[in-house]
């Protein structure tokens, strides 16, 4: 990956259409939903796609199934699909797996042979979907994998645009996605970098509090129009927490062009925004060092 020559790196993208699989129906209620919600459009790309569409924008992502399986029943793209198709187009494509922590033990061999075999470069957990709360330790025989690897989680926080406007939420609830629960996996596992996705509506405060006391957490701003940040995420995201915020976009529910032009018109300083667009994921993601074997 020439990082050089990239505009910026979006470290929250959907992989929400399979190739090998055929589309589960049940997931269609809700991702009309979210496209209401979030007025984008419901058009779904498959994989390579996606690695044309940043490969066109001079950009690379960060990309990811969502397993919700145990929960709802809803069949999730293949981690295998995800990480061959990134291989296959690493120039732009950096790819994360999705295991929901009820898969318990079963889980954590997939992650090992997911890291082992496959290249996954982390994890992608949503407690809302996946029920569950980030600290209960039922999770924590996966997150020994993750932490072993030296690899980082993304957990969704805060409100979820998934479920929003159906009958009953869709079945959704909000309570598991509060940043707090992360504080304690934070302490439990201090070398497993934390990526709280999103602006955590309405816990914005909690976030930024568990951002700055543990140095291994990080936020992504997707998912929210760069409009819409709380007046104290653009402040400590230009002061304290400047190399500790990452762009995403939360494609496709919101495109990284939408998503930048947004960030134009907000105010974070010019020496910050680099940082914000792509130094930060950089560092943290290690894209400035040969994988394992490249040496």
């Amino acid at each position: 990956m020439d990082t050089a020559n990239l505009v910026a790196i979006d470290v929250h993208t959907h992989a929400e259409v399979s190739e090998r699989i055929s589309g589960d129906p049940m997931w269609k209620e809700m991702q009309e939903a979210s496209s209401h919600y979030f007025k984008g459009d419901e058009h779904r790309l498959s994989i390579p796609q996606i690695a044309a569409y940043y490969r066109e924008r001079k950009m690379a992502c960060v990309i990811f199934p969502v397993d919700m399986e145990a929960a709802t029943g809803q069949v999730r793209v293949p981690n295998e699909e995800v990480a061959e198709v990134a291989a296959e187009n690493s120039d732009v494509l950096i790819p994360f797996a999705s295991i929901d922590p009820a898969k318990g033990k079963m889980g954590a061999r997939e992650a090992r042979r997911l890291v082992e075999h496959f290249g996954v470069r982390g994890f992608k957990f949503h407690p809302s979907v996946q029920e569950f709360y980030p600290n209960d330790r039922s999770a924590y025989v996966l997150y020994e994998v993750i932490a072993e690897a030296g690899l980082p989680a993304v957990f969704h926080t805060g409100h979820s645009g998934i479920g929003t406007g159906m009958r009953g939420g869709g079945g959704i609830h909000l309570k598991y996605s509060n940043p707090m629960y992360l504080d304690d996996v934070a302490v439990d596992f201090p070398d497993m970098p934390i990526i709280m996705a999103h602006p955590s509506f309405p816990w914005q405060d909690e976030a930024l509090s568990v951002c700055l006391h543990k140095p291994q957490v990080y936020i992504d701003l997707s998912g929210w129009s760069p409009k819409y940040f709380p007046p104290q995420l653009v402040q400590y995201a230009n002061t304290l927490l400047k190399h500790k915020v990452l762009f995403g976009s939360d494609y496709p529910l919101i495109t990284p062009d939408r998503w930048l032009a947004d960030f134009e018109q907000i105010a974070i300083k010019p020496e910050v925004r680099p940082l914000i667009l792509k130094q930060n994921a950089i560092q943290l993601l290690g894209l400035d060092k040969p994988r394992p074997g490249q040496e």
